[in-house]
């Protein structure tokens, strides 16, 4: 029995029906199956008393898992089929997304999606990780390639807001919970990929800050045209640093120094 694709079906040799490349039928959240995790297996009604999450009610999260499902479905799934034709491309070292990307990027970040779990104080919408993990889950399914951008954010905001000090988080966490730059996360290497006890990428003091030398590969959106300035997180050894993976620290290397003003200097990479 042969059961039709639900998809779309691209022939890549006009010649030939033999090659063909099956894009995913268009994305449907499974918004009832959210909203019933949220209130009875989570909790999310208890997370109220929590002065920091008040604003966490059912009828809040019902709302936005519809908005973020519009969304996903409307802007966000779309992206694949023109990924998929139109790949981004590498010029001189500058990455150009495929078309779409930076406009659904812009749209993405313009909504408050970017922030919906982070302190208020920081420009966040305090919802809590119940919902964000809820919403995430959406945009990595509607698009995994468009997804990973702010999932990769989301955790240089936590780094920064929970390990950095005071003034590295007035510098970085506002513009990254907003969106307007982007995080990633700087580990493999050519030797080094689940072993991070083999990295050998060094950080030599200098003054008030630090040089990194090392190489780094397989960074998920370490270079790209949808944001102003992109915050990489890079694990990397001091000079007296022990070995294995109790000998690695995190230093912030942005693509563009940030000066104590905020206004964005020269490239650092």
């Amino acid at each position: 029995m042969m059961v039709p694709c639900p998809g779309k079906c691209l022939t890549l040799n006009p010649l030939s029906t033999s090659l063909e490349v099956c894009m995913p039928a268009p994305y449907q959240a499974p918004i009832a199956e959210m909203a019933f995790l949220l209130n009875h297996v989570t909790g999310l009604n208890r997370t109220r008393d929590l002065p920091e999450f008040s604003e966490c009610s059912s009828d809040v999260a019902q709302a936005v898992l519809r908005e973020a499902a519009r969304f996903a479905q409307e802007i966000i799934s779309p992206l694949n089929e023109t990924g998929e034709q139109q790949p981004p491309r590498v010029s001189n070292g500058v990455v150009t997304t495929s078309p779409g990307y930076r406009d659904a990027y812009q749209q993405f970040v313009a909504a408050g999606w970017n922030g919906l779990s982070s302190p208020a104080e920081h420009g966040g919408q305090a919802l809590g990780q119940a919902i964000s993990t809820a919403v995430s889950e959406m945009w990595q399914s509607a698009s995994m390639s468009f997804g990973l951008c702010p999932m990769l954010t989301a955790g240089a905001i936590h780094a920064i807001e929970h390990h950095a000090s005071e003034d590295l988080q007035r510098l970085f966490l506002e513009r990254l919970v907003s969106g307007e730059w982007t995080g990633t996360m700087n580990l493999t290497e050519p030797q080094a990929g689940s072993d991070l006890a083999a990295i050998t990428t060094k950080a030599i003091p200098s003054g008030d800050h630090y040089l990194i030398k090392g190489s780094k590969i397989y960074i998920t959106y370490g270079e790209h045209d949808m944001a102003q300035n992109i915050i990489h997180l890079v694990l990397a050894r001091l000079p007296d640093a022990p070995a294995g993976v109790k000998g690695i620290s995190l230093f912030i290397v942005p693509k563009y120094l940030v000066t104590e003003n905020g206004s964005l200097g020269h490239a650092t990479i």
